[in-house]
């Protein structure tokens, strides 16, 4: 069992940053791939970005590359998203999530398990 709780959210103006962090329980973090994903009201939950179990990989959403940074620190089990230059269509329900059998995956349905959500509000 894996448990995910993020942190960090929050309201922003348009241009400002914001650091979301995300705490995982277990030994084995180490061996997972983690992803943050958003969902925004009305649509449909994607992907932002995936970094693999030792750090070295990342990958990001076109819409979020420049601006976004995904991190972790393997040895306080924690992954972090590094989000500056914010705008109003980042608006959205972040969510954690953890692959543990993969190197990192766009694709939600390849994530075992996730994190309750931290809410990010972007203002014009």
């Amino acid at each position: 069992q894996v448990q995910l709780v993020e942190s960090g959210g929050g309201l922003v103006q348009a241009g400002g940053s914001l650091r979301l962090s995300c705490a995982a329980s277990g030994r084995t973090f180490r061996n997972y791939a983690m992803g943050w994903f958003r969902q925004a009201p009305g649509k449909e939950r994607e992907f932002v970005a995936t970094i693999n179990p030792g750090g070295y990989y990342t990958a990001y959403t076109t819409s979020v590359k420049g601006r976004f940074t995904i991190s972790r620190d393997n040895a306080k089990n924690t992954v972090a998203l590094q989000m500056n230059s914010l705008k109003p269509e980042d608006t959205a329900v972040y969510y954690c999530a953890a692959d543990l059998w993969g190197a990192g995956s766009r694709d939600g349905k390849e994530y075992d398990y996730w994190g309750q959500g931290t809410q990010v509000t972007v203002s014009s």
